[in-house]
């Protein structure tokens, strides 16, 4: 029987195969020796000649079902980033650039229908990093399931079946940096990571805070940081600068750059910051997390006794007290006084 004109075709392979029947579609035309010729492009292949007039009635009947069906992992990031980094400011677009290109890879060209939960929890273990960023390869395949069910690429979520980074809650337990380690840092302020920790151990910021720490939001002549996230009360917060790190932010500071924190590459991430965090750590023979920094802080000040309140202000704590909630006009000098009660 013969097929009507740009319907496709199917025809036999040569040879023993196990599915020996292709069946193809015209996606163009060419010339050769002067005459044109149908350009094909198979869309399967099958065991008997009645199953690939089957498959291609399908793809008439449905071209897109049949096109998607060879989407790669690949494929489906580039169409959901095109939409998304519209919607998000540059910074998590970079995020999610390096959790696709550093952690992804060995998926990457899978085609996306045939991706499973082993797929995905073993991109998730082979990750090195820890539980934040292996948090966010599954927040990212989630997305991405979610585009792909939108766009019928995909029919289910396997990412909600992922329980790669599910673990018993646990106290974490933070290590307060003593003082030889920070007589070490001290001694070691021309690299750019110690100058960081050294910032977040005499100022309170999360790291995921520092790196985001944007340079216009540094004021020299008042000597004051302001930025912060996560919470309501932790969201563009003034902290003074501590004077014993004055001559650091001096140097990093740069009006022409967009971030306090930079390199050659431009801001640095959450995820570069943690891994050149870990390479000083093995380096001077400390054992901290990047969230160590905070809490030192924290520590130091209750040890010198500043005020609870101006302290919850500086880290971004809420506060409890009605009273004290109304009274949030202290004055910058105060919380000046405050922190340089931290003399470690």
């Amino acid at each position: 029987m013969k097929l009507p004109n740009g319907y496709g075709g199917v025809h036999k392979l040569s040879g023993k195969r196990r599915k020996p029947w292709c069946a193809r579609i015209t996606v163009g035309w060419e010339s050769k020796n002067g005459k044109p010729h149908q350009k094909y492009k198979p869309i399967g292949y099958y065991e008997k000649r009645e199953d690939a007039i089957g498959a291609l009635a399908k793809y008439n009947e449905d071209p897109y079902s049949i096109e998607y069906s060879e989407v790669t992992f690949a494929e489906v990031y580039e169409k959901w980033s095109a939409e998304h980094f519209e919607k998000v400011v540059n910074k998590t677009a970079q995020q999610w650039e390096s959790i696709y290109n550093i952690h992804c890879q060995q998926i990457h060209d899978v085609r996306f229908r045939d991706l499973k939960v082993a797929h995905l929890e073993g991109t998730i273990k082979k990750c090195k990093a820890g539980d934040i960023t292996k948090g966010r390869i599954k927040n990212l395949f989630n997305m991405l399931y979610r585009y792909a069910i939108k766009h019928e690429i995909a029919d289910k979520n396997y990412a909600q079946m992922c329980d790669t980074i599910r673990e018993p809650e646990a106290k974490i337990e933070r290590t307060v940096f003593s003082d030889d380690e920070l007589k070490v840092l001290w001694e070691n302020t021309d690299n750019i990571t110690v100058k960081t920790i050294l910032i977040s151990l005499y100022s309170g910021w999360r790291p995921s805070e520092i790196a985001e720490l944007r340079a216009e939001n540094i004021d020299l002549e008042n000597q004051t940081m302001t930025g912060g996230m996560k919470t309501e009360a932790g969201i563009n917060r003034v902290v003074p600068i501590h004077p014993k790190i004055m001559p650091l932010v001096e140097e990093l500071y740069n009006k022409k750059n967009s971030y306090l924190i930079t390199d050659k590459k431009g801001p640095v991430s959450y995820d570069t910051y943690y891994h050149r965090f870990v390479r000083i750590m093995d380096l001077y023979g400390f054992s901290h997390r990047p969230h160590d920094t905070r809490h030192s802080f924290v520590t130091y000040a209750k040890a010198a006794g500043v005020n609870d309140f101006v302290l919850k202000l500086i880290v971004g704590h809420s506060i409890d007290d009605i009273t004290e909630k109304v009274y949030t006009h202290r004055t910058l000098e105060q919380m000046r006084e405050e922190i340089s009660k931290i003399t470690v």
